[in-house]
């Protein structure tokens, strides 16, 4: 099988000390390294057993095997966005959005602070591991707030992936043990805007 069929695990646009103090390096590197690279490894594990078993013609179980599969995939895609969507304090991170998504995000909340206000609780009452989406409903042309459960679950088809935040425990445990809440905070400060609004200008398109 060609290796451009794999998933492979993609670089940081930025350096792991990059982020820090909202996420440290050694947060970072464990996160990226560890936790995302299970993903890879766990979809190519899955695809290198679909060609065997349609090689030998040999049976597997359909149903769990499509639920890891979503599982370890979503996984990836996540991440690539939660990557894309940070970047260093003051070097491009932080601040407010500007441009359209600036104007939608006022329209629809009534301002900055109300949308960072509900899009942090979205996140720190995400039950177990999960994670926080600002996303946007074509048909009302409205920007929508979820919570993922997981990375298969809850996703509705067909909305894109705008700003993500990851509240599993491997994302903020070595640098903020239990307290959920303060990652939450931190994370504002190291928002990509810029990347943000790129994949709602693209979206609008």
């Amino acid at each position: 099988m060609e290796a451009s069929k794999f998933y492979s695990l993609p670089k940081l646009p930025y350096e792991y000390s990059a982020l820090a103090p909202s996420i440290s390096e050694e947060q970072l590197k464990l996160h990226h390294q560890k936790h995302h690279q299970a993903y890879v490894n766990g979809a190519n594990a899955i695809f290198e057993k679909f060609d065997k078993a349609r090689k030998e013609n040999s049976d597997f179980d359909v149903k769990a095997t499509l639920k890891e599969l979503s599982f370890h995939v979503g996984g990836f895609r996540l991440h690539n966005h939660f990557w894309e969507n940070l970047a260093p304090a003051g070097k491009g991170g932080g601040g407010v959005p500007g441009g359209e998504l600036a104007k939608a995000l006022d329209a629809e909340f009534g301002g900055f602070a109300r949308f960072k206000k509900e899009f942090s609780q979205a996140a720190v009452s995400a039950e177990g591991s999960g994670w926080a989406v600002l996303t946007f409903c074509k048909r009302t042309q409205r920007p929508l707030i979820m919570q993922l459960e997981k990375h298969n679950a809850n996703v509705i088809p067909g909305y894109p992936v705008l700003l993500v935040l990851d509240v599993w425990e491997h994302a903020y445990y070595l640098d903020y043990k239990n307290d959920r809440a303060k990652f939450v905070e931190s994370f504002w400060n190291i928002v990509n805007w810029d990347e943000v609004r790129k994949r709602f200008d693209m979206m609008k398109k």
